[in-house]
C-alpha cells in the first residue's frame, strides 16, 4: 500500500490550501482516508476523514473551513481532498494522509502546512 500526498505550502492566515492524497497497491473496497497533523512538539492529531460510504469525520478546530471530499472518477477512486479555508497560524502543521483498512493504518508523507503573515 502506498500513498502519495501532495499540496501544502506557506499561506497568509485566512488564506486557503488544497491537499490530495491518492492511494494504490491494493483494492480498498472498505476504508476511510483522511488526515491528521502534528505541530511541533505536539502529538498527532486527526484533522478530518471520510469512509467509503462518504461518512466524513472534522476535528471541532476545523469544522466549518476544512472539507474532504472524495474523487469519483473511476480512474482516481481512491483520491480525496482535503480543502482547507480561512486558515489560521494554529493550522500550522506536518499533515499526514493516511488510509484504514483491513484493520490497519497506513501513512503517506508528511507536507507541511505553514500559516504565517
Amino acid at each position: 500500500v502506498q500513498l502519495q500526498a501532495s499540496g501544502g505550502g506557506l499561506v497568509q492566515p485566512g488564506g486557503s490550501l488544497r491537499l490530495s492524497c491518492a492511494a494504490s497497491g491494493s483494492n480498498f473496497s472498505t476504508r476511510t482516508m483522511g488526515w491528521y497533523r502534528q505541530a511541533l512538539g505536539k502529538q498527532r492529531d486527526p484533522v478530518a476523514s471520510i469512509t467509503s460510504g462518504e461518512t466524513t469525520f472534522y476535528a471541532d478546530s476545523v469544522k466549518g473551513r476544512f472539507a474532504i471530499s472524495r474523487d469519483n472518477a473511476k480512474t482516481r477512486e481512491y483520491t480525496v481532498y482535503l480543502q482547507m479555508n480561512g486558515l489560521k497560524p494554529e493550522d500550522t502543521a506536518v499533515y499526514y494522509c493516511f488510509i484504514f483498512t483491513s484493520g490497519r493504518f497506513y501513512w503517506g508523507q508528511g507536507t507541511q502546512v505553514t500559516v504565517s503573515s
